[in-house]
C-alpha cells in the first residue's frame, strides 16, 4: 500500500479521469471530486469514490492534487469563489497541494505563494502525453518545487507516468510545458505543411514518412502522431482526428507560451503565429479535434498550381525533367 496517505484528486475530465483511475488501480486511497455530473458517474464507473464536494474531498487529504482548463481556476479553487470556502482553508494543516494543471508560469508561482502562507507545501506538475498517455499511464510530469517537496511526491506521478522531471522552483514546471508545446505546436505545422506540399508534389504519404522519419525532420509530430493516416496506425489520423490532444488545448498552450514571451522580451515570431493559427482552427470548428487536424485547414486552403507556374518554379523543362538535375547527372552540387 503506498505511504501518501488520502489523495483528494479534483478534475475528472479527459486527462484527470483516466490517472485518478491509475492511482486507485496502484492502490492509493482517492477521494475525487468534479463539478459535470457526466466525469463524476464515468469516475465512480471505474471505481474511484467520489465526494459531495471539492471541499469535503480535501477535508481529509494528504495531498490534493488539481488538474483544472486554466490558471484561473486553480487560483479560485485555492482561495475561495463565490462564497464558497477554499481548498487551502479546507485542508488539514500541512498538506501537500499538486497541480497538474497547465497554466501561466506567474500563476503557478501564486498558487504556490498562496498555499506556503496557508501552512502547506506545494509542486507543479504539468503533463505531456494526452489522453492515450493518460489512460496507459505513460505520462510525461515536469515539476517545479522544492527538492524534497518534489520527492515526496514522485512515487506518485510515476504511477501516473514513465517520465518525471524536477525542473527546478516553483513554476519551472510550467515554463517546461509551455516551452516543450511551443516546440510540439510549431513542429505539427510544418509536418502538415510538408504533407500538404508531397501531395501536390506527387509523393505518396508512406514515402515521405520514410524519408523524413528517418531523416533530420524527424520528430514527434511526425513520427507518433502524423497528421496522415497510413504510417502510424495508431495517430489520431486515422481515427478522424479524434483528439489525443485537442485543437483548443494546443491553442491555449501555445497562447501561454505567447503570455511566456512577451513578458520575458523574447521575439518568438513562430511561436506567436503558430498561435494565431491555431486560434483561428479552433475557432471555425476545429476545437474538438485532434491538434494534427490542423492539416485540413492547410489542405483546404492550399490553390491548385498551374502547370506553367510549377514548372518555373522547380526549373522542369517540357518534359518535366529537372533542368538542373540535366546538368548536373553525377550528382555534383549546382
Amino acid at each position: 500500500m503506498p505511504e501518501t496517505g488520502t489523495v483528494a484528486f479534483l478534475g475528472l475530465g479527459h486527462m484527470g479521469g483516466p490517472m485518478a483511475v491509475n492511482l486507485v488501480r496502484a492502490g492509493y486511497a482517492v477521494v475525487a471530486f468534479d463539478v459535470v455530473p457526466v466525469a463524476v458517474q464515468a469516475a465512480r464507473e471505474h471505481g474511484v469514490p467520489v465526494a459531495a464536494s471539492a471541499a469535503g474531498a480535501v477535508a481529509e487529504a494528504d495531498v490534493v492534487l488539481t488538474m483544472f482548463p486554466s490558471g484561473g481556476h486553480v487560483l479560485d479553487a485555492y482561495r475561495g469563489n463565490a462564497g464558497q470556502p477554499g481548498l487551502l482553508a479546507a485542508a488539514p494543516p500541512g498538506t501537500m497541494f499538486l497541480d497538474c494543471s497547465t497554466i501561466n508560469v506567474d500563476e503557478a508561482r501564486e498558487a504556490a505563494r498562496l498555499a506556503g502562507e496557508a501552512g502547506h507545501r506545494s509542486v507543479d506538475a504539468p503533463v505531456s502525453g494526452g489522453v492515450v498517455g493518460a489512460e496507459a499511464a505513460t505520462l510525461t510530469f515536469m515539476a517545479g518545487g522544492e527538492a524534497q517537496d518534489f520527492e515526496s511526491v514522485r512515487p506518485l506521478l510515476e504511477v501516473m507516468g514513465k517520465r518525471v522531471v524536477h525542473c527546478g522552483g516553483h513554476g519551472a514546471g510550467q515554463a517546461a510545458k509551455i516551452c516543450n508545446n511551443l516546440i510540439l505546436g510549431v513542429s505539427m505545422i510544418a509536418v502538415s505543411e510538408a504533407f500538404v506540399l508531397g501531395e501536390k508534389l506527387g509523393l505518396s504519404h508512406q514515402a515521405l514518412f520514410d524519408v523524413a522519419s528517418a531523416a533530420s525532420g524527424q520528430c514527434w509530430a511526425l513520427t507518433t502522431n502524423c497528421p496522415v493516416p497510413g504510417p502510424v496506425p495508431a495517430s489520431p489520423a486515422n481515427r478522424d482526428y479524434q483528439p489525443g490532444f485537442a485543437a483548443a488545448l494546443m491553442a491555449k498552450d501555445l497562447n501561454l507560451a505567447v503570455n511566456a514571451l512577451n513578458s520575458t522580451g523574447v521575439a518568438g515570431q513562430m511561436g506567436a503565429l503558430a498561435a494565431r493559427i491555431y486560434d483561428t482552427f479552433a475557432a471555425e470548428g476545429g476545437a474538438g479535434r485532434d491538434f494534427s487536424a490542423i492539416i485540413t485547414d492547410i489542405r483546404g486552403s492550399a490553390e491548385p498550381a498551374a502547370a506553367d507556374t510549377t514548372a518555373a518554379a522547380t526549373g522542369t523543362d517540357a518534359t518535366g525533367r529537372s533542368r538542373t538535375t540535366a546538368a548536373h547527372d553525377d550528382g555534383s552540387p549546382e
